[in-house]
């Protein structure tokens, strides 16, 4: 008797799960989120040939595709659980693996050299750098599972992110690389030494800057959503002037704008942070008697 009712219990089990079966999905969102897995798939294809700033523009391309899946499926009320783990495996491939795989590429051609002049250091470069680009990995698998979990689908709760967001973790990468492939050798003809000194302090800012990135995506730190803030609705006139100003950086150098915007980003949050949380804290703690004289007026 037992067995037949852990049997009836089974069964019961399995027809509950077939009456749960994906019927419906929204195409339109769809669309774009499998938009943004194939732009990361073409970046890390593009990165395996050395056409770096190349594989970095598909990326680009990734990030418009996935600010665009959400906000279509919110406009049309067609959020949904499915929506949102297709986005997620689509963004741990533009914004996980793509990034990471740039980057070691990116080194791998500078790199070499070392590892003819001495292997010992050559083979220490090359497992830090694997290194790196593994916890950068493994940190945005992370970041957008506790998205998953701790995602509210009401817009008015998309006003703040909690951790560095995968696309602007892997913009900062993005940005640099294509800064140093597109930028740079206009610099050469220039000045040589200034070059020099750039190419040399993004190579070996790389690493860290991704190290950097990853303990930013799996922190508390809260990071303001820019578009909902700052553009949409009526907002005060400053704004706009901001907004003006950035379109002209655009406008004038491209790569120098992506830099300035992707790097600017990942570090307000952390400044922000560092502010209220270790300096006003900081401020708040001490005595009252050791206060300045003009402080007590």
């Amino acid at each position: 008797m037992p067995r037949l009712k852990t049997q009836a219990a089974k069964e019961s089990l399995l027809r509950r799960v077939r009456r749960q079966r994906l019927k419906y999905v929204t195409v339109l969102p769809s669309l774009i989120t499998i938009l943004n897995g194939v732009c990361g798939f073409s970046a890390i294809a593009l990165t395996s040939k050395g056409t770096f700033a190349m594989a970095g523009y598909m990326l680009l391309l990734a990030m418009i595709a996935d600010m665009l899946d959400g906000r279509v499926a919110r406009m049309s009320q067609s959020t949904s659980s499915f929506g949102g783990q297709l986005d997620s495996l689509c963004d741990i491939i533009s914004f996980g693996v793509a990034p990471a795989f740039l980057m070691l590429k990116v080194l791998e051609y500078k790199f070499t050299g070392f590892a003819e002049l001495n292997p010992a250091i050559g083979n220490f470069l090359q497992r830090f750098i694997w290194l790196a680009a593994a916890a950068y990995i493994s940190c945005a698998a992370i970041r957008l599972a506790r998205f998953n979990v701790e995602n509210e689908e009401d817009e008015s709760a998309h006003m703040s992110f909690i951790g560095l967001p995968t696309p602007a973790a892997a913009g900062v990468i993005v940005s640099l690389v294509i800064f140093h492939q597109e930028t740079l050798p206009e610099l050469s003809a220039k000045n040589t030494l200034a070059y020099l000194i750039c190419e040399n302090a993004i190579i070996y800012a790389l690493p860290f800057l991704l190290l950097a990135v990853a303990v930013l995506m799996v922190s508390r730190i809260r990071y303001q959503h820019v578009l909902n803030i700052y553009i949409k609705g009526k907002k005060p006139f400053a704004h706009l002037m901001w907004l003006l100003l950035g379109i002209g950086v655009i406008i004038w150098n491209l790569q120098v704008a992506l830099v300035l915007i992707f790097c600017g980003f990942a570090a307000s949050g952390f400044v922000k942070w560092f502010y209220y949380k270790v300096i006003r804290r900081k401020n708040n703690l001490i005595p009252a008697a050791q206060q300045p004289a003009w402080n007590n007026t």
